[in-house]
């Protein structure tokens, strides 16, 4: 894996946009995705992107079965919405620097533990700040399990 793994980054935005789509916490996206539909979207990343990002979307949604939800963070947002792209690069970075450190760590590994971890409530609150925070900031707080002061 590189610094500049266009795969994962579409894999985390494409889960940011399933989340938005269906309501659910993006937490909850990747564990009914589940580690082989994962891995798919991550493995075929390449020719995935070529579509329309909610044709992909739709494929998975109903591929998966995933039910509509109630958690809607973009409807709850006071001020300008960041787009799923956005998002899916903070994922994406936070994922890479957490894989950094480790030997032979299966990157789908480190991102279900990442979405998976406290930190997916602070990344969705798009009412404040934590997202647009600096990457190092947002590692650290990810090591130490909780938001630094």
């Amino acid at each position: 894996m590189t610094n500049n793994d266009n795969a994962l980054f579409y894999t985390c935005s494409l889960i940011e946009f399933i989340g938005r789509e269906c309501k659910l916490k993006r937490l909850e996206v990747v564990n009914m995705l589940g580690d082989s539909t994962i891995r798919r979207i991550y493995n075929h990343a390449d020719v995935l992107h070529c579509e329309v990002i909610a044709s992909v979307a739709d494929k998975f949604i109903k591929k998966c079965n995933l039910p509509t939800g109630d958690f809607d963070n973009v409807a709850k947002c006071k001020y300008e919405v960041p787009d799923y792209w956005t998002i899916g690069e903070v994922y994406k970075r936070l994922i890479e620097d957490v894989n950094s450190n480790r030997k032979d760590e299966n990157i789908i590994n480190t991102l279900k533990e990442v979405y998976t971890s406290w930190i997916d409530k602070f990344v969705s609150n798009y009412n404040s700040d934590f997202f647009y925070q600096p990457r190092d900031y947002i590692a650290e707080c990810y090591r130490h399990g909780k938001v630094l002061e």
